[in-house]
């Protein structure tokens, strides 16, 4: 995930802050006090983020800290490390500082989409492009946004975010939020993270998205073979590629019932029919093949509509492109990333129907 930040770092320059700073200002000219408004707790957000960060080696020192921080913390440097030396991954001070937020998630999103359509409503900003979510830095701002959102017909989805890349900009740092996480959780999270720093295509949330999570899912990989540690239970990966298959396969149906000149009563019938289905099929599958027991029950059975569906598209469509084209390139990170900035150079319709071929070529 993305943040769109306008605060120097303590460690960035006055060149920095001048290139933030005035894009952002000029947008704010040009929008007006909604844009004020959501810039300036943009701004107090991050700006509080910057201030708690303290160095890991401070905390790790430290033996009032508690220890099992301390000890999450020595894992996540461990991981840091591999992501630089062994995935060609920035090497920087992003994920070698530490800040308590005092909350669940740093950021909630809200992504929001027509009611009878999957193209999510696009916002923009200076720096990042155009992206299919809006951040907020307190869940009741993100409550009240998606209520307006809701007011004006559109599907509307808030989800909590656990951690964001500011592109480099700053020094991201590993939150209070992931204290309790299992080693291997962190270092995914530092993959897929510095992976936005590596390769980042402004407007194309799907390309960037897809390629960050194939970082996380092959340095993973790597990450557990290099720890002496079995590969990823097939079982538990198999059942998320089951349960996105089925997600995806709603979408794309969904996206069906939408090209259809119907009414809109039979419209929304339609879609409702397809959400219901989607929910027999996955309890089938749980029951059948997972012997009851379901990772996903409680998203399932939450309401379902367009923008929930969002993510999904988002961080897993290209997915298979990338492999492939990791594969392409003999399995060699600096490679891959000079082909995955080479794509990312092409226009947005040319750089499509790469992706697609890669894909096709993956499914053969």
């Amino acid at each position: 995930m993305l943040g769109f930040i306008v605060w120097r770092s303590r460690h960035g320059s006055l060149d920095t802050l001048h290139r933030v700073l005035v894009p952002l200002l000029a947008t704010l000219l040009l929008n007006g006090c909604s844009s004020l408004d959501y810039y300036t707790q943009l701004a107090h957000g991050q700006f509080d983020l910057l201030r708690s960060r303290e160095p890991i080696e401070k905390v790790m020192a430290d033996p009032a800290r508690d220890a099992s921080l301390r000890a999450r913390l020595a894992d996540a440097q461990h991981a840091r490390v591999f992501a630089s030396e062994q995935l060609g991954l920035p090497n920087n001070r992003s994920y070698r500082l530490y800040a308590d937020i005092h909350r669940p998630f740093v950021v909630w999103n809200v992504f929001a989409t027509p009611e009878f359509s999957l193209s999510p409503v696009q916002y923009c900003f200076p720096i990042a492009g155009c992206v299919a979510y809006r951040g907020y830095y307190q869940q009741g701002r993100a409550r009240g946004a998606a209520a307006l959102l809701r007011q004006q017909g559109l599907d509307v989805y808030t989800g909590g975010v656990e951690a964001y890349s500011t592109l480099g900009w700053f020094d991201d740092p590993i939150l209070s939020s992931m204290a309790g996480w299992s080693s291997e959780r962190l270092a995914t999270l530092i993959f897929h993270e510095l992976a936005h720093q590596q390769v980042y295509v402004p407007g194309d949330t799907a390309f960037n998205e897809s390629f960050a999570t194939f970082v996380e899912q092959e340095g993973t990989r790597q990450w557990r073979a290099a720890q002496g540690m079995p590969p990823e239970n097939d079982q538990q990966a198999a059942r998320r590629d089951a349960f996105v298959h089925l997600v995806l396969g709603l979408r794309d149906r969904l996206q069906a019932v939408y090209s259809k000149p119907l009414a809109t009563a039979a419209m929304g019938e339609a879609k409702q029919g397809e959400i219901e289905r989607f929910r027999r099929d996955y309890y089938h599958l749980r029951d059948s093949q997972w012997s009851g027991k379901g990772l996903y029950d409680a998203w399932v059975a939450a309401p379902i509509n367009n923008a929930k569906l969002l993510p999904f598209g988002l961080y897993d469509q290209w997915v298979p492109a990338f492999a492939a084209l990791f594969n392409n390139n003999e399995q060699h990170w600096p490679a891959f990333y000079q082909a995955v900035r080479a794509l990312g150079a092409l226009p947005t319709v040319q750089r499509t129907q790469a992706l697609q071929a890669l894909l096709n070529k993956r499914q053969v």
